[in-house]
């Protein structure tokens, strides 16, 4: 990496993650002791800006987050600023309640999770498209917020800047993200859920039907499958960890394939990058905060030549 460090815009609503380390989830109706306890800052978006700060990148957020006088916010923003993210474009909103979530994180890393978020936070109102976009390289946006980022999303691709949506839900196939993005990177089960269709590589070519957006889609240790520009299927496998904790861990695959596309890798490049920085990630407990340094993913990629 080279000059100046790219410059990301996340778009996304932050969340307080309370994580509980648990032998197993408790049955209906009964307790169980945790063995950890964590308090961090996640949600989608802010994970990947997180990443991409850490590997390098420059990287500011914008969204929707509770009143200044709450905790969770101060929280947050705090962590925030530790790891060098630009939270200028932040829109705080009087008298609401920063998303929480829940997690429960079992001994194969699996989590389960519950989560708050204060209905009126989808009225947000970003920024204008100029403050925003300004010297903006890509633009990384989780697909629940399709409802207030939308239009900056295609402000965005009018400018030529790259719209990297990542999907961990299914999306409606009349979703306005689904035109608006230019990179739609999918988890292998939202992807079947989307499309209706049972199997990855189908699903893919269906969807593809449907946008003009690049599509991909990650699968855990299956590694990642994609459609390249002559509508073929391509695969990269996964690198193999002993994993302790999925949190987050897609999250951070956007976030380093955002920065990678940004500094001007290829596509297979690109997903080399991002499945070694999520692999680091799932070996160790923190959710988004786990996530790698660039000089340990680039340790791990020269390793693994």
């Amino acid at each position: 990496m080279a000059g100046i460090a790219p410059r990301i815009l996340c778009i996304g609503m932050p969340v307080r993650d309370l994580i509980l380390r648990v032998e197993a989830l408790p049955e209906r109706g009964s307790k169980a002791n945790a063995s950890h306890l964590a308090e961090i800052c996640g949600g989608n978006a802010l994970n990947a800006a997180i990443a991409i700060a850490r590997l390098g990148g420059r990287v500011a957020f914008a969204g929707p987050m509770g009143d200044v006088r709450e905790t969770s916010s101060a929280f947050i923003l705090a962590q925030l600023g530790h790891e060098g993210v630009d939270t200028t474009h932040i829109v705080r909103m009087p008298g609401l309640s920063t998303p929480v979530s829940a997690i429960m994180i079992e001994p194969s890393g699996e989590r389960t999770l519950t989560i708050y978020r204060d209905p009126a936070l989808w009225t947000v109102r970003l920024p204008e498209a100029d403050a925003l976009l300004a010297d903006c390289r890509a633009v990384l946006v989780e697909s629940r917020c399709a409802a207030f980022a939308t239009s900056l999303c295609a402000e965005a691709r009018r400018r030529g800047i790259p719209v990297i949506v990542g999907v961990d839900r299914a999306m409606a196939l009349r979703d306005s993200l689904l035109t608006a993005a230019s990179h739609l990177l999918f988890a292998s089960a939202q992807l079947q859920e989307t499309a209706g269709i049972a199997d990855d590589g189908a699903a893919l070519k269906h969807l593809a039907e449907l946008t003009p957006a690049f599509l991909a889609a990650t699968r855990g240790p299956r590694g990642t499958i994609w459609l390249n520009q002559a509508g073929a299927l391509e695969e990269a496998p996964a690198f193999p960890v002993q994993t302790v904790d999925t949190l987050g861990a897609g999250d951070v695959f956007h976030g380093a394939l955002a920065l990678g596309l940004a500094e001007g890798k290829g596509v297979r490049e690109a997903m080399r990058f991002a499945a070694a920085a999520a692999a680091l990630k799932c070996a160790r407990h923190g959710g988004g905060l786990a996530a790698p340094q660039r000089v340990e993913v680039e340790e791990l990629l020269q390793d693994k030549l």
